[in-house]
């Protein structure tokens, strides 16, 4: 069952993917004229919610000069779980194959497995005009689905390609104005998508079967385990180099070889 190695690097693309959608979204600022006065690409990175929550909630520290507060606004994401779509189940016997590394073998993976992960993605931001500015940049994505397109095995399969639907889930808001005194203000959005996945399993690499051999037997001999070869049938591919691809053009040799006569061919 685990007895090769094998890592597609399914999960880290899946996160890569999911990151690059928010890594290109800008913050105006304007005067009270609505001259714009500058322009912030946020930030983004992958970190839990509350590990980042208390690295921007950190005060200067006199001693430790490293221990800074973080600029806001920015976001961060991570995976919150992953579970098993029954749904989007296929044949545990359907596979795909293709042309192997030599003319003499082909290569072949079975059906994906199907999964959800699901994403949280957090705003941070110190005012509601930063926070909604990036939220109103995302949501008219999603409606409510965005669908990603990429090649899982670029170089076994460069022309495979999988179809990732990205669902938005929901989203949730929080505001600790209400806090401390000293307690730095901090409003989160909290948008929750669901990516619609799949792993595959190890990539096969076998032998092109190019012939087929069938001994009939007379089982009315009396003979038990030894009853009476009358022939043997050879079926070979007509060309026999042919590679068997789903649209190839070839036919198919019989070869009957009777017992104790020669042996005479159908094509």
């Amino acid at each position: 069952m685990f007895g090769g190695h094998f890592y597609h690097e399914k999960m880290r693309k899946s996160v890569s993917i999911f990151g690059r959608l928010f890594n290109n979204i800008y913050v105006l600022r304007k005067s009270t004229s609505g001259a714009v006065l500058n322009q912030l690409k946020v930030p983004l990175a992958y970190a839990p919610k509350m590990k980042y929550l208390e690295r921007i909630r950190e005060n200067p520290d006199l001693v430790n000069d490293t221990r800074v507060a973080l600029k806001l606004p920015r976001m961060s994401f991570e995976i919150v779980n992953i579970t098993y779509d029954l749904t989007r189940q296929l044949s545990k016997v359907s596979n795909f194959s293709t042309l192997g590394t030599t003319s003499a073998n082909r290569q072949k993976f079975y059906s994906p497995v199907p999964y959800n992960l699901d994403f949280q993605l957090n705003i941070f931001a110190k005012n509601q005009d930063d926070a909604l500015q990036i939220v109103e940049q995302i949501l008219p994505t999603f409606n409510p689905q965005y669908t990603l397109t990429i090649k899982p095995f670029p170089t076994e399969y460069p022309d495979f390609v999988e179809d990732i639907p990205i669902v938005i889930q929901g989203v949730s808001f929080a505001d600790d104005y209400e806090g401390a005194l000293e307690q730095r203000r901090t409003i989160i959005y909290t948008i929750n998508f669901e990516m619609k996945t799949q792993f595959y399993g190890d990539i096969a690499n076998k032998a092109i079967i190019r012939s087929a051999i069938n001994n009939i037997y007379d089982i009315n001999a009396g003979l038990l385990d030894s009853d009476v070869k009358l022939e043997t049938i050879t079926t070979t591919p007509n060309p026999t180099s042919v590679f068997g691809e789903a649209d190839s053009d070839f036919g198919f040799t019989n070869t009957i070889a009777m017992t104790g006569d020669s042996s005479w061919v159908i094509m």
